[in-house]
C-alpha cells in the first residue's frame, strides 16, 4: 500500500509494482477517468496532471514518483467541474470539439496560469498537449480569458 494526495484528499492504494504508470493508478485503482490515455508515450498530452503545481504527463511517469507529492487531476479544478475560470472560458468560448484532450489541456493552461497569470502566445505556445481537432486558436483565447476571470 502507498499514499497518493490526490485533489487535496490522500488515496491509500495497493498498486501491483512501484512501476506502473501514474495513469493506470490514476483511472483503474482510484477511479477518476477524466485523465484519459492518449499516446502512451509522453506525447499527445491526454494524460497530463499537475504535480506540486507542474505539468506532467502521467501514462508513462511510475506511481512511484508520485509518492509524497501533490497531484491535481481535471477532476480537482472545482467540485462542480465548471466553476474555475479555465472552465468556465472553456465553456463560453466552446474550445472542445470531440473535446478528448480537453482534459489534459486544461491541466496544462492550470499549471500555465499558476506560474505566468498574463501569459502572451509566446507563453501559451510552449504548451505541447495536442489537439487533433486543431482548436488552438480558442484554447489561446480561453487561457487569455481566464487570466481575467
Amino acid at each position: 500500500m502507498i499514499s497518493l494526495n490526490i485533489n487535496g484528499v490522500v488515496y491509500q492504494v495497493n498498486v501491483p509494482s512501484m512501476d506502473t504508470p501514474l495513469l493506470w493508478v490514476l483511472r483503474d485503482i482510484v477511479g477518476l477517468t477524466g485523465t484519459k490515455y492518449g499516446c502512451g508515450i509522453e506525447v499527445c498530452g491526454a494524460c497530463t496532471v499537475m504535480i506540486d503545481g507542474e505539468a506532467q504527463k502521467s501514462c508513462d511517469m511510475d506511481v512511484g514518483s508520485a509518492v509524497g507529492r501533490k497531484i491535481v487531476t481535471v477532476e480537482g479544478l472545482s467540485a462542480d467541474g465548471k466553476s474555475h475560470p479555465l472552465q468556465k472560458a472553456w465553456i463560453q468560448l466552446q474550445v472542445p470539439q470531440c473535446g478528448y484532450c480537453q482534459s489534459g489541456m486544461l491541466m496544462s493552461a492550470c499549471a500555465l496560469l499558476q506560474q505566468n497569470p498574463q501569459p502572451q502566445d509566446a507563453d501559451i505556445n510552449e504548451i505541447s498537449n495536442v489537439c487533433v481537432c486543431g482548436t488552438y486558436q480558442r484554447i489561446r483565447a480561453a487561457i487569455k480569458l481566464a487570466a481575467t476571470l
